[in-house]
């Protein structure tokens, strides 16, 4: 576990030809339409089911706001609902007989069918979550609405990582916390040529076999090498009116949580 420290960011993704922010935005929820139907599937087949775990723990960070039923809690970019789901369920597990009183976590996302996938799976699951489409870049919530916003592996695909900070600042009431869990490129030891291997040779390929969009699945092991390294990010987050930032690495450092309190 490490705190930040000084680097300089990328402002935001871009996707193989695209000229700004508008266009980077553009292909991403097409690409994320296209792997709607196979997404699950593919997130646990290609993490060997890790994915859940990654989840988990990152609802056991934050199970200090999940013990509060009247906490609300905003999952942005949530594709098919799975960190909502983990969060609420943990949410049920600490307040024990006073989980019917628990307030709705809210996810949404920009992406529609990723959304009716996540609503789908609620209703199967009676899961206390509501789902609503979003820009995270452009949130309807008013401001100090919530006290306690996630992402996990979609504020990568962001075309403004700062931008999408403040965002998660603003909605966030005072004392408010932030979790992003995310994908890392690892730089040095012998798991990082591994890593290198499986996600720009192995991981598209099976992926774009899988989902029938090779592009998604280029374009995933691209936008990791060239997300901010956790040091930058965390670096970002204070930048942004974040306090007590700080990150932690799993899986040999490639995958990343980041937390902070909104100042």
């Amino acid at each position: 576990m490490r705190a930040a420290s000084r680097q300089a960011p990328l402002p935001g993704t871009r996707p193989e030809g695209t000229r700004d922010e508008r266009e980077a935005a553009a292909r991403v929820r097409q690409m994320f339409t296209r792997i709607a139907p196979r997404y699950d599937f593919l997130n646990h087949f290609l993490s060997l089911s890790m994915d859940r775990v990654w989840r988990r723990r990152t609802a056991e960070q934050f199970e200090h706001i999940l013990r509060r039923p009247d906490a609300r809690i905003l999952d942005l970019c949530c594709g098919t609902g799975d960190l909502a789901f983990a969060l609420d369920q943990m949410r049920e597990k600490v307040l024990c007989y006073a989980a019917g009183t628990r307030a709705r976590i809210i996810g949404s996302d920009f992406v529609e069918p990723m959304l009716g996938r996540a609503r789908q799976k609620a209703a199967q699951s009676d899961r206390r979550v509501a789902f609503a489409a979003a820009d995270a870049l452009e949130l309807p919530f008013a401001d100090a609405s919530f006290d306690l916003v996630t992402s996990a592996f979609g504020f990568r695909n962001l075309a403004n990582y700062e931008h999408g900070l403040r965002e998660i600042a603003r909605v966030l009431k005072p004392g408010g916390e932030a979790g992003i869990l995310e994908f890392s490129e690892p730089q040095s030891g012998a798991m990082a040529g591994l890593f290198r291997f499986y996600f720009r040779q192995i991981l598209p390929r099976i992926g774009g076999t899988i989902s029938g969009s090779s592009e998604a699945y280029a374009y995933l092991p691209g936008s990791v090498a060239k997300f901010p390294s956790p040091e930058a990010l965390a670096s970002l987050m204070e930048q942004c009116g974040f306090a007590g930032v700080q990150f932690i690495a799993w899986n040999f450092g490639s995958v990343v949580l980041h937390w902070g309190r909104r100042s």
